[in-house]
């Protein structure tokens, strides 16, 4: 079967809508999410578990951090060894991260395999695109354009893309995180994709929900519906 990646900004009701999606799908289909948030992610490493029990204890974020502000820049040490330090730190982030990246996409296609239509909630490639795939700025960190090369070039992307859309004051108003002009940055970066996506289809968010599932069910099963005829597939 195929992949289809729900994305949008903070606020814009992604989960909700993929897992009243999933549930209502007249074909069998998988809930995959593929974004950084440890807490709503129904897939982890174990590897990912110890280093969130570690940063718990420690009394840190939860969380693994998602695509950089930036202005936000952190700055090296000026000590060799602190450097050596913030180097090191920054190679295991990127590891771990490639690794979730590398699990989520292989229960992905365990479930494509039996036939599923599998909904992402947000995707790596995706909310990474702006920062680490298709960045010129020229400071930016060589872990960023290793993992940018890697996105582009290795991971698969979704065969159908569904942005949430709706106005950065909307969106703030509704979960009251970050900040009108970050959320409407993000929302800007994935609105980018009409010129990088092959099957891209924009959703009014800010409207009710049974209105913004219901036009979602109507894109996927119009895809599903799609593929069979092309493959000659009878109805």
């Amino acid at each position: 079967m195929f992949t289809v990646a729900l994305v949008g900004p903070d606020g814009a009701g992604k989960t909700t809508v993929c897992r009243e999606v999933v549930r209502r799908l007249p074909v069998p289909a998988a809930y995959v999410y593929m974004g950084i948030n440890l807490e709503a992610s129904n897939l982890v490493l174990p590897t990912t578990r110890l280093l969130l029990e570690f940063k718990r204890r420690r009394g840190q974020r939860p969380d693994m951090a998602g695509p950089p502000d930036p202005a936000r820049r952190p700055t090296p040490p000026r000590r060799p060894l602190g450097r050596l330090v913030f180097h090191l730190k920054a190679w295991a982030r990127l590891a771990n991260r490639v690794a979730e990246e590398i699990f989520r996409q292989l229960v992905t296609w365990s479930y494509q395999v039996r036939g599923h239509v599998v909904v992402f909630d947000r995707h790596f490639f995706l909310d990474y695109y702006a920062h680490d795939v298709d960045n010129p700025d020229p400071r930016r960190p060589l872990v960023s354009r290793v993992h940018g090369r890697f996105l582009r070039h290795l991971y698969p992307k979704p065969h159908v893309v569904i942005c949430l859309d709706a106005p950065a004051d909307v969106l703030f108003a509704r979960k009251g995180e970050g900040t009108p002009a970050l959320l409407e940055r993000r929302r800007q970066e994935y609105l980018r994709f009409r010129e990088v996506a092959a099957n891209f289809h924009l959703v009014d968010a800010s409207r009710p929900l049974e209105e913004v599932v219901a036009e979602v069910l109507e894109i996927i099963v119009a895809h599903h519906a799609a593929r069979r005829r092309q493959r000659g597939w009878t109805p």
